[in-house]
Formats: structure tokens, C-alpha cells, sequence
């Protein structure tokens, strides 16, 4: 069941983005088995299966987290146990998306390009956006099948989200950080639509549909703007102000100045005590 919905989404996505090569499958006792390629000009990528913690889509299983690289045969963060596939297929740059649900891979998207370089924003945000889609029907499948399997059978379907908030929160964060560099109107316009899905999975109340108004809840005086919204967002599910400056193409010292501002506002000394200030309030997921 998986492998076929990540089949058709991958394949969808891969006529729509115009990636030189997508590729990806269901994770299966946990290895990634590649079932779908599209674009391929060679067999190289036929029986891939990828392990924890090899190549770049390895570490992407094992961080639940987007992986990329500009220049997948001279790259050194990454182990090289597959380049006889990857660079076989003449692939450069590559981004590996994992589909995650409940903290763990299900699933990988892979979109790779033949010159050394990026694969692009649209191909990155759409990629993201399929993978958060498919891991939220993952969820429900499973809740049905739990609930299906009477009391005995775990959690109902009305605790499946809460399980799952993390996976929403991270999605979520991710899917502003990509937004944010992007300046096609209709792209943009797709990309909130799957933001307001997302946020209200992850029980946020404030308005995410205008990126010129400020995150507000109509019971909280708090108010958040758009940048304070997304560096405390990306702070939320953990990552450093270095790694949040990455993200969002800011400086350092402006990401310490959003959580600062973001932290006074809310009344908190700490960037923990500020995410658990802004959460009740519906100002992040």
C-alpha cells in the first residue's frame, strides 16, 4: 500500500517539476527499497536499496530530516557506498526527502540533477510538500487500522495527530524555511495552502495565509511577525540559530535578534520557555 502511493506521488511529481531524475520507495525493514524512477537515461538506479547512515539519503533516514548536496561524488559528509548508482546515473546535485511519520522514515523521495549545483526551489518545495502529504496519509491509514483492531489494537484515530506532531511541526517548519526563498505568486499560493493544512494539524490558531500580517491569535495580545514566527518555528523542533540563519538566509546575529524580540514579547528567558509560551496561544504548530 506504501509503496504505491509513494509510486503515483513520485511519479506525479516528477512530470510536474520537470526534475531530471526522481527516484525513491517505501522503506522496508528499514532500508530504503527504490521502486520508482523517472528520468533515468541509464539501469544504474534499478535495485537500489539504501541503509541507514549511507549516502546521503542513509543519513536522511536516520535524522528524519531533508538531506541535500550540491555535489554528491566530491562530497565528504556523506559515505560514498553508492556511487556506482548515483553517479552512474550522472547525478550531481541530490536532495533526499524522507516521509516521516510518528519519528520514523517511511519513506524516501529522491530528486537529482545533472549539474553540479541545487535542484532547484520548486522541485525542493514540492518535494517537501508530497512528502508531508503522504506521511499524513500514512497516519490515517494506520489509525484505522488500529482503530479497526479494537481497544486492544493501540491508539484510536482521534490520538494519531498527537502522535504525529513532531512529524507536522518539523514538516511545517521546513515547508516556511523553503516558502520564504521562493518568489513565483502560484507556487507561493500552493505552498500556504499547505502550510494552513499543516498548521492546523499542529493545533496552531493564528492566520498563516498573508505573510505581511503578523501570527495572531484572536484571544492571545501576543503577536508574532512573519520572521519571529519562523525562527521560533525552526527553533521549536530544535535547530540551532546557525542552522536556522542557513535556512532562512539570514545572518547569525538577526536570528538571535528575532528570538529575542520573539522571547520579550512572550515574556520568557529561555527560547524553551518562549515555545511553550507560544503554543498555548496558537502561534506556532
Amino acid at each position: 500500500m506504501e509503496t504505491s502511493l509513494i509510486d503515483s506521488a513520485l511519479t506525479k511529481l516528477a512530470s510536474v517539476s520537470g526534475i531530471p531524475v526522481a527516484f525513491g520507495g517505501a522503506t522496508v525493514d528499514g532500508v530504503v527499497a527504490v521502486t520508482t524512477i523517472a528520468g533515468a537515461r541509464t539501469t544504474a538506479l534499478n535495485g537500489l536499496s539504501v541503509s541507514p547512515r549511507r549516502g546521503l539519503g542513509g543519513q536522511a533516514l536516520i535524522d528524519a530530516r531533508p538531506h541535500a548536496t550540491s555535489d554528491y561524488g566530491a562530497s565528504r559528509r556523506i559515505t560514498h557506498d553508492y556511487d556506482r548508482h548515483i553517479l552512474g546515473e550522472g547525478i550531481a546535485a541530490l536532495l533526499a526527502v524522507p516521509i516521516v511519520v510518528a519519528g520514523r522514515t517511511r519513506g524516501m523521495i529522491y530528486g537529482g540533477s545533472r549539474a553540479p549545483g541545487t535542484v532547484g526551489d520548486r522541485f525542493a518545495a514540492s518535494a517537501v510538500a508530497v512528502a508531508a502529504r503522504l506521511a499524513h496519509q500514512f497516519a490515517e491509514r494506520d489509525a484505522r487500522e488500529r482503530s479497526s483492531a479494537g481497544p486492544l489494537g493501540g491508539p484510536t484515530a482521534a490520538t494519531v495527530p498527537a502522535s504525529s506532531l513532531e512529524d507536522v511541526r518539523l514538516a511545517y517548519a521546513e515547508l516556511r524555511s523553503i516558502s520564504g526563498t521562493i518568489d513565483d505568486p502560484a507556487l507561493r499560493a500552493r505552498l500556504s495552502s499547505v502550510e494552513r493544512r499543516l498548521a492546523a494539524l499542529g493545533g496552531m490558531a493564528g492566520d498563516v495565509s498573508d505573510d505581511r500580517l503578523p501570527i495572531r491569535h484572536a484571544d492571545s495580545a501576543v503577536s508574532l511577525s512573519r520572521r519571529e514566527h519562523d525562527v521560533l518555528g525552526l527553533a521549536a523542533v530544535g535547530l540551532t540559530n546557525a542552522d536556522i540563519a542557513v535556512r532562512l538566509g539570514l545572518r547569525e546575529s538577526t536570528v538571535k535578534s528575532y528570538l529575542a524580540s520573539a522571547m520579550t514579547k512572550l515574556d520568557a528567558s529561555t527560547r524553551l520557555q518562549a515555545v511553550s509560551a507560544a503554543r498555548p496561544r496558537g502561534l506556532i504548530p
